[in-house]
This record gives structure tokens, C-alpha cells and sequence, in this order.
């Protein structure tokens, strides 16, 4: 089961390099239009700033931009810091004030690395684990294994009676599926799956 890390709580930095202010901020989020949204705000808050640099990453697809900083300097730094620590559902911003003295290529990869790398030593950090969903039907005689099984695995379940029983089941991925594959050994051909689908990573997590 592919498991990655997340943050508990935003983390930041704040610091100077040759009179340039660099605000670095790492958060979780759920999705890109959520981090967009994040960095729009940013600049209603920073409208000075000369740059607003991110990288994010929501299910292993990443969206970055070093926004007018020189290619590679900033977006990609800040994503290695990102991947090196195993994360994902994360965005990494770092707002940068210009102090009027050029850093150079080395200069700014090192500023914006520092700005990432620095506050994620200090973040407390969650797993979070792929979850998946079931639609099931079966007759009402097996209602009571089903809900014996769901229990076992420590899953949600819930039930709609109509002429078979049917049950929505979510919960981890890999134990859902060990479900999946044990009624349908114990039943027989007399379950059906109506769908098992990855509802990719969600909120479920534990401390790493």
C-alpha cells in the first residue's frame, strides 16, 4: 500500500539574504484549485512582494511556478525539498521581497531551498493512507457475516434494503480489498460488487 506524508499544521520562515526578504510557508491542502487559491490570497496580503514562488503537490501531480524568477531557481528547489521528505497534499510558497542585490542562479536555489527545508524540520508530520469505497449486494441471510467482516477490518458500513441487502463500505484501500476478496470466497458467487473504486488520498491520517 503506497502511503505518503502530509502536515499537521503550516509551518513558516522568515528571513533575509543581501536586503531580500524570503516567507516561506509549507501547509497541506487537498487539491490544486485549493493551493491556487492559497497563493492568489498571498498576494492580496503581499501586493509588494516581487515574487511569489510554489510548488504543490495533490495525489503524486505537481503544479509549480518560480513566477519571473530564472528557471529551476525557485519552483524546482522547493519541490525536491517537498519529495525528498515524502510528501504529498502539501504547497510550498515563499513570498520574496527584492532588496535591489542579485543573488545569482546558486544564490537563489540555496534561499529558496533554505526557505522549505528550514521550517519542515520543525513540522509534525501525518501518514496518509489511500482509501477506497465498495458498493456490495447480497441476500438479507448475510447480512450478519458481512457486518462481522466490516467490523474485523475496522471499516464504515452503511445499508439500503430493497430485494437483496446492499452496503456501502469505505475505508484503507488494502484492507477493504482483503474484504472484498474474503466474501466473495465465503458467499460463493452469491455476492456482487456493484463498484471498488480508489477515492485516492483522503483525510484519514496518524501521526508519522
Amino acid at each position: 500500500m503506497s502511503l505518503s506524508n502530509t502536515l499537521l499544521n503550516p509551518v513558516e520562515s522568515d528571513f533575509e539574504i543581501k536586503k531580500s526578504r524570503f516567507i516561506g510557508r509549507i501547509e497541506a491542502i487537498h487539491s490544486h484549485a485549493e493551493g491556487v487559491a492559497i497563493v492568489d490570497a498571498l498576494w492580496q496580503q503581499h501586493p509588494d512582494a516581487r515574487h511569489i514562488c510554489y510548488a504543490m503537490l495533490v495525489k503524486g501531480q505537481v503544479r509549480q511556478s518560480d513566477d519571473g524568477e530564472p528557471s529551476g531557481t525557485a519552483a524546482k528547489p522547493m519541490l525536491n525539498v517537498l519529495q525528498h521528505k515524502g510528501l504529498d497534499n502539501v504547497l510550498a510558497t515563499v513570498v520574496r521581497y527584492f532588496g535591489g542585490i542579485k543573488l545569482g542562479a546558486g544564490g537563489l536555489v540555496r534561499a529558496y531551498s533554505h526557505a522549505i527545508s528550514e521550517p519542515l524540520n520543525r513540522a509534525e508530520l501525518v501518514t496518509v493512507r489511500p482509501q477506497s469505497s465498495v458498493m456490495l449486494t447480497f441476500a438479507y441471510e448475510h447480512e450478519s457475516l458481512v457486518r462481522h467482516c466490516v467490523d474485523q477490518k475496522s471499516l464504515a458500513l452503511s445499508i439500503d434494503y430493497a430485494e437483496q441487502v446492499s452496503a456501502h463500505i469505505l475505508g484503507e484501500r488494502e484492507p477493504l480489498e482483503e474484504l472484498v476478496a474474503s466474501l466473495t470466497n465465503q458467499l460463493r458467487g452469491e455476492l456482487r460488487v456493484v463498484q471498488l473504486y480508489s477515492e485516492g488520498e483522503q483525510d484519514n491520517a496518524e501521526p508519522a
